[in-house]
Order: structure tokens, then C-alpha cells, then sequence
């Protein structure tokens, strides 16, 4: 890799990690934890570890056993054989729709706040049932997710409307994210993006060749992202006609008009 390429990344890296800060979410699997430290050159970590940047597939199998409860979700608690206030064992119980809170803690009746962010479903119903249990008799109670929390990502660089864009979780990748910026631009560099992801109090970076993908159907250059990512597309530097000599003839035409 030419020496001017690396310098690029690197500053790239550094200036994103100073706009992450340190107050970006990092939705990490298992995890809802917050970026307490900033990011130094140190701690910036070029890597093509499919641990860290999983490629994305194009179908996806039903993974809801294995999903795990993420901020802003909406759940809903049934329990068999109780009222809505869980007293008389009546009735089916349904506590209305519940949303984890950007801490990843659900405010759940009669045992308030409960961190379920993390969790799988059957987890989080263990979880719920194990504490409403010192108050009332359950025989069985089950958690439904009734709605996925929107993903925030930042699409920055050469894209047609860059800024901070809202992803469904089945549409969590590195295409996506830049087709809801309104695509690269006419400057941008396609065959270079960059994706940033700040995990603690360092920053991970890898880059893909988006254009690889949507011409040569390189599927492992369709990157999963996560929320908090940077998905970042450079600057080509390239000579756009109509933009950068045209105009400059018109204006010379005109003042050759003038002074004749």
C-alpha cells in the first residue's frame, strides 16, 4: 500500500474518533455499554477480523432465539392465570407494551427498573419472572418482542445527505446505510469507505470496496455495521467538469465578451 494511502486512513481514523467523542452508544452483542474514554492514536486498530466486521448475508435465517434485547425494543409480558394487576387468578394478564430505555433498563410493574438489554428473550423472561415471583404465584409468563429498536449510524464524507440516520435491524450493513445517505456522490471514493466503530476505549477501522460489491457481487465487502458505527466514504480529489471547469470558462467567455 502506497505510504500517502496509509496517511490518509490514519488521519481518516483520528478525525472520526474525535467526532465519536465520548458519549456514542456501542451496540455491541451482549452489551449495552457506553464509550467513557476518549479514543487516543494509540488505541485506533486497523483490523479485517471478521470478529470485529462481520460480512453481511443477503437472507437472513430467523435468529430471534438468539437475538439479544436492545435499547429502545418493545416488549410485551403475558402471564397465565392472573388479572392485568397480577392480584386474582382470573385471568390472562398482559402488561402493555414496554420499552428498554437508552440504558438498556425496562421499568417493569411492581419490581421497577430491570436491566434487560443484553439478554435473550427466554433470559429476560427468567429475569422478569424471577422477580415478580416474590410477589405474586406464576406459573408461567412469557416475554414477546413486539418491536425492534431503531439503530443510529453517522454516513459521512462524500455522500449525497450525509448525518445521522435511523436503520432497521434487518438492514444493519454497510450498503444500506450509505443507500439511505442517497449514495456516494460524484467525488466520492466508492472503492475506499470506511467504517469506524469505537468499542471502549478504542476504535476499530476497516475499509471496503463498495463498488467491488455492487459490480463484482463481493459479498464480503458488504460489511455488518452496528449502532454507533461511522460509516465514512473519502474524497476522490478527482476533476468534476461541470462543477470545477466549466464554470471558469463561462466566466473567461463572458470577460472575453467585455473586453473586446
Amino acid at each position: 500500500m502506497l505510504n500517502g494511502e496509509k496517511s490518509m486512513k490514519k488521519l481518516s481514523a483520528m478525525v472520526m474518533a474525535c467526532l465519536l467523542g465520548a458519549t456514542v452508544a456501542v451496540g455491541m452483542p451482549g452489551s449495552t455499554s457506553y464509550a467513557e474514554t476518549p479514543v487516543s492514536e494509540d488505541n485506533v486498530v486497523v483490523t479485517n477480523d471478521n470478529s470485529i466486521f462481520k460480512v453481511s448475508r443477503m437472507r437472513k435465517d430467523n435468529m430471534l432465539d438468539q437475538y439479544r434485547l436492545f435499547k429502545y425494543d418493545k416488549i410485551q409480558i403475558i402471564s397465565m392465570g392472573h388479572s392485568d394487576d397480577f392480584g386474582a387468578n382470573t385471568t390472562t394478564s398482559t402488561a402493555g407494551d414496554i420499552m428498554i430505555g437508552v440504558d438498556g433498563v425496562a421499568q417493569i410493574p411492581y419490581v421497577g427498573n430491570v436491566k434487560l438489554a443484553g439478554l435473550t428473550l427466554s433470559e429476560a423472561k427468567d429475569v422478569i419472572q424471577s422477580k415478580l415471583s416474590k410477589y405474586f404465584k406464576i406459573q408461567d409468563l412469557n416475554v414477546f418482542l413486539k418491536e425492534y429498536g431503531a439503530r443510529k449510524i453517522y454516513v459521512m464524507g462524500n455522500v449525497n445527505d450525509p448525518g445521522i440516520k435511523s436503520m432497521s435491524v434487518d438492514n444493519m450493513n454497510v450498503y444500506a446505510a450509505i443507500s439511505s445517505a442517497g449514495g456516494v456522490d460524484k467525488r466520492g471514493r466508492s472503492k475506499h469507505v470506511q467504517i469506524l466503530r469505537q468499542v471502549d476505549n478504542t476504535l476499530y477501522f476497516r475499509e471496503v470496496n463498495l463498488d467491488g460489491f455492487v459490480k463484482k457481487h463481493d459479498m464480503t465487502q458488504n460489511i455488518v455495521i452496528e449502532d454507533g458505527d461511522i460509516v465514512y466514504v473519502p474524497d476522490s480529489g478527482k476533476v468534476v467538469w461541470s462543477e470545477d471547469i466549466a464554470p471558469y470558462i463561462n466566466i473567461y467567455s463572458v470577460y472575453r465578451s467585455i473586453v473586446r
